[in-house]
Order: structure tokens, then sequence, then C-alpha cells
């Protein structure tokens, strides 16, 4: 959520888009703050995507996304309402539980925009929202890992809406079974505390959490990093569920934010000796 007032300043989008309807750009200017901060009431108009499929919220007013849009490609931070009402309705409702603040998704492109990440793999995407924030913010290119349809199909509608649909794109799959594309980056947002706390039924229900299921795809992601090449980023959002491979140093750390944002540098790659140590202590935990 944004964390202060936002200042009263023209947004280059909306002008661009709207420059052959003066009196509309002048509207939009005239309650653009008052949008971005508190969420604006239903004026008797809504939204429908271009695809016809997965309508977002009806109470989002028409060419909000731009405004929402431009906020955060100038910096700013719209409340996350504004932004949340683009989804249907039972993903919007547990938004606050279950995807990435803006706050968070500003920060974590701007940290990957200082070290020239070009291309970001978002490991566990629900409704695309991190994604699709993070692209309005910086020029990377995301792609997001997602193993529930009905959120794969949210989130390629989102990414049409805010049209990032060139740069940002979701590919249904498991952690464990699908591959996972190499990246300049990786981003993990808590994304197996699901098997901890249990998944909303009207969510999951076509997909069972097991323990043996979680246990596997936390293995899979630590032998994904532990195999990353050095540079590799990862960005992780109060934790992952697994432990930080050998050879990562923590360059980045927020603790200003709903819960802690870090980023992770891998500076080298273990060396055999220190790969055999890990996994000796490994099997004594199991042991024990």
């Amino acid at each position: 959520m944004a964390r202060s007032p936002l200042p009263n300043r023209t947004t280059g989008v909306c002008a661009r888009d709207h420059r052959g309807d003066s009196a509309h750009v002048e509207r939009l200017r005239q309650d653009r703050d008052h949008f971005l901060v508190r969420g604006q009431k239903h004026h008797g108009e809504h939204v429908v995507n271009r695809t016809g499929r997965s309508p977002v919220d009806r109470r989002a007013p028409r060419f909000a996304f731009q405004r929402v849009a431009a906020a955060l490609r100038t910096g700013l931070c719209p409340a996350d309402r504004a932004f949340d009402c683009f989804l249907p309705d039972e993903l919007r409702t547990v938004s606050s539980q279950y995807w990435t603040p803006l706050a968070v998704a500003k920060r974590a492109a701007e940290w990957l925009d200082d070290l020239h990440v070009r291309t970001v793999v978002d490991i566990g995407s629900g409704a695309g929202k991190f994604c699709v924030a993070a692209a309005l913010v910086r020029d990377c290119r995301f792609m997001g890992l997602e193993q529930r349809s009905r959120l794969v199909a949210a989130a390629r509608t989102l990414a049409r809406v805010f049209d990032v649909d060139d740069r940002v794109s979701f590919v249904q799959g498991a952690v464990g079974e699908a591959v996972i594309p190499v990246a300049d980056a990786y981003y993990l947002y808590n994304p197996f505390g699901v098997y901890f706390f249990g998944p909303p039924d009207h969510l999951d229900g076509d997909v069972a959490f097991t323990e043996t299921r979680r246990a596997r795809a936390v293995a899979a992601v630590e032998d994904l990093l532990r195999r990353a090449r050095p540079g590799t980023c990862v960005l992780t959002y109060n934790g992952f569920g697994g432990r930080m491979p050998t050879g990562y140093q923590r360059i980045q750390v927020d603790q200003n934010l709903p819960n802690e944002l870090c980023l992770w540098r891998k500076e080298r790659t273990p060396t055999k000796s220190e790969g055999r140590t890990r996994g000796n202590v490994k099997r004594a935990r199991r042991k024990g």
C-alpha cells in the first residue's frame, strides 16, 4: 500500500493515450490523486478485457488502469486496491494475504534495475501481480510459473489489461515437475507457505497440497539456485521455505515493508568439499 500522499503531477501516459480528448485528460488530472491514494467509487462504467475472458472487477473505472500504470512508471506507488480492482472478485478479496504488495514489487524492480537484470522468473506467480506491477516500474522481462490453471488465466488477462504482455508471460507448471528457465534473477514470495497454512478452497480445489509435494518443490528450488551461474540474483519476500545455498550473499534488505524483502546474489560456485559438507549435514539432520 502507499506509504505517503502522492504529489499532484501530470503523467505522460494519460496525455499520450487521450491527447485527442483534452477535456477527458483534464478530468483524469483532477481526480488522479484521489483515485490513487483513496480509491474511486464506481461511476456507472466498467472495464472488460479485450479477450472477453475473466472480466475484471466491475468497480474499476474506465481508463483507470492507465492512471495506475502511469503512477508506477513515474516512481509513485498507488494504493494496492487501485491495482487489485483489475483482478477477478475471488482473487481481489485475498490479495492482501497471497499477492505481492505494490510497494514490494516497486522496491524489488528498482533493486534489479540497479544490477542491470534483464530477465526475472517468479516461482509461484499466483495471480501475476508481482510480474505485471514490476514490469510497469522497470523494463525487465518477466515470466511467472504457476501450477493452478485459473490463476495462470487471470495473470495473463492482467498482463493484457496493463499492456505489458509483450514482456510478461505466464506458464502453467509445478515446481519440481516443470522446467524452470535460466534467468538473471528469481523471485520467491514464500511460494510453499500454502502447504502449511492451507489454500482457500475456491482457488485451489484442483491441486492436491501434500508434504511430499512441498518437500520436492523446496528441494527443486534449492537445486536450481545451487546450479545457477555466478551473478544470479534471488529476491525472497517472507522467505521461501528452504535454505539459500552456499555462495550467495545478501546485498539488500528492506524491513520497512509488510514482510522482509531480501536481495541475494551468487558470488561464487561452492567447491566440491563445501558441497559434500553441506550434504553430510543434511543427511545427519534427517537421521537425527
